[in-house]
């Protein structure tokens, strides 16, 4: 692994840049029809706003955010579910941090615990299971939410579970898998996109391959990229380069660190562990079909929803927030109508401002004059 420090040299910077507007000016795209290239991860997108990378390409290229957030394309309902599940008599919730400030329709999980429901941080499942052990008196609920790239631990906790006997835990499963999401964006008749930055941390799980029905099926490149900002530029280069030469395939720039064939191991502790859901409802897309876990049905014992019988009523997300435009990339944060004024990190409307992955987060905390920035450059926001 090198250092960090060689991914954020600004020569190298500059000379991808020039590289990029060189390209982009024989490729004759301007601010006028710009290539458009979604960022899947939201660890992307704060890395393009954290470093100013969308400031820095030419007019010719524009970034557009998709719905690579865990926390944020959980929809209002399942918040709801997990507010009851915390709120049941003698539970102890454990959760994420950022999970416990997602709104639901009555409130975040921080305002159930104000209201007298047992919420608890934890860094990893295995904090959850570890509740439950000192404290077999009460039933420990651990809201598992992630890509592919946290379900291996969810996976390995409730091995754990299993071998150790404990009677006391279960886990309430909103895994979500990346493939789904990427071709019902495809699928959208209201977004137009040239290729993918392809994510990375997902990657190291399910390596390269799913991706592959990105070019094959809708002849559009992807390049799973890492999250430095040399990693992203380089990722947007080799994405042009691929358009220079006709070309449209499935690359990997973040070779330092995924694998083509993923994690093998990582992948039989899903198999063994999870089953795909039929349908799961994701904010802004709907319901996809297969494209969230659920925990296998011989690990029924260890499932919070057959142990629990939730409301699991759909709810529609405030009319105010726009956070479904914002991940299916119909929208810029800063184009919705509350960013900034009535949604803050502080008071959030929506999950987009939520997550330290979030596209609203990401502008709110480091791209506040991107309005300003915008009109210099020609690409003028909506009024």
């Amino acid at each position: 692994m090198r250092f960090v420090e060689e991914f954020r040299d600004p020569q190298a910077a500059r000379a991808l840049v020039a590289a990029i507007t060189e390209l982009t000016a024989a490729l004759g795209r301007d601010a006028e029809a710009p290539y458009k290239f979604m960022e899947v991860c939201g660890g992307h997108t704060h890395t393009i706003y954290r470093h100013g990378l969308e400031h820095v390409l030419p007019p010719g290229v524009e970034l557009v955010h998709g719905p690579g957030c865990p926390v944020c394309v959980i929809p209002m309902g399942r918040i709801d579910d997990a507010i009851w599940l915390a709120e049941q008599p003698g539970v102890v919730f454990a959760t994420f941090g950022d999970m416990m400030r997602v709104p639901g329709s009555r409130g975040s999980l921080l305002d159930a615990k104000a209201r007298g429901a047992d919420c608890r941080f934890v860094y990893s499942p295995l904090d959850a299971l570890k509740i439950a052990l000192d404290d077999p008196a009460r039933h420990v609920v651990f809201f598992a939410v992630g890509f592919e790239t946290t379900a291996p631990s969810t996976a390995v906790t409730l091995l754990r579970a299993r071998q150790l006997g404990v009677t006391n835990f279960s886990v309430f499963a909103n895994h979500v898998t990346i493939v789904p999401p990427i071709r019902a964006i495809l699928d959208s008749p209201d977004l137009r996109l040239d290729g993918f930055l392809g994510p990375g941390h997902v990657s190291t799980v399910v390596g390269t391959g799913p991706y592959a029905f990105v070019a094959e099926t809708y002849r559009k490149p992807l390049v799973v990229a890492g999250f430095e900002p040399l990693d992203v530029l380089q990722s947007v280069h080799m994405l042009l380069t691929q358009l220079h030469e006709g070309r449209c395939e499935v690359e990997n720039q973040y070779a330092r660190v995924v694998r083509p064939e993923g994690n093998p191991q990582a992948l039989r502790l899903l198999e063994e562990t999870m089953e795909l859901r039929p349908h799961f409802e994701w904010r802004g897309l709907g319901s996809i079909p297969l494209s969230a876990l659920k925990v296998h049905r011989d690990f029924a014992a260890w499932d919070a929803e057959e142990r629990f019988s939730m409301p699991g009523v759909r709810v529609a997300d405030p009319r105010a927030c726009q956070c479904g435009e914002v991940l299916r990339g119909a929208l810029k944060p800063w184009e919705c109508r509350v960013f900034g004024t009535a949604c803050t990190p502080e008071t959030p409307i929506g999950t987009c401002m939520v997550s330290s992955e979030g596209a609203c987060a990401a502008y709110y905390n480091y791209g506040r004059l991107h309005r300003e920035t915008a009109l210099l450059v020609g690409r003028r926001p909506p009024e």
